[in-house]
């Protein structure tokens, strides 16, 4: 692996540690050159996977725009950005275990909000009013209803 600092052409591997639940490898490296440390992270190659959004267009599955989706769901909330990163990585490999190469903006929505709904009802309910467009209080009141006859055990 090539330093990121003096561009030399070998490095030695310190440490070594599963992430991700298995899924990616995080090494820690030395450049014998320069001394100093970096991070890599090996991962396996995932076939690309296309999201179909609800006016027809289709595009790539974004990690990165989820996670923002799910940054502004959890703004000013007692979680952590691991515990939001770690929601992220399960969306996608739920997503992933569906066995799609082309899967609908909705059936992630809704994966999401099962996140939501198990970590925080004020982030639920922040991305539930957007990802389901309530037209009004009254479907804003319904849903609210809704999680607390759930949490009262009704």
């Amino acid at each position: 692996m090539k330093c990121p600092y003096c561009s030399h052409r070998d490095s030695k591997v310190i440490d070594s540690r599963g992430v991700e639940d298995g899924c990616a490898i995080r090494r820690r490296r030395e450049c014998p050159s320069c001394g100093r440390r970096f991070t890599t992270y090996e991962r396996y190659e995932e076939n690309p996977l296309v999201v179909s959004k609800k006016d027809g267009r289709r595009e790539l599955f974004d990690k990165a725009k989820l996670l923002a989706g799910l940054l502004k769901a959890f703004e000013k909330r007692p979680v952590s950005y691991e515990k939001v990163q770690e929601i992220a990585n399960s969306v996608e490999r739920d997503v992933r275990l569906l066995g799609l190469t082309e899967v609908e903006s909705s059936t992630i929505g809704e994966v999401v909000m099962g996140y939501l709904e198990k970590t925080d009802q004020i982030a639920y309910v922040r991305f539930a009013s957007v990802y389901r467009q309530f037209a009004d209080v009254k479907n804003f009141i319904q849903e609210l209803e809704r999680i607390m006859h759930k949490e009262k055990g009704e």
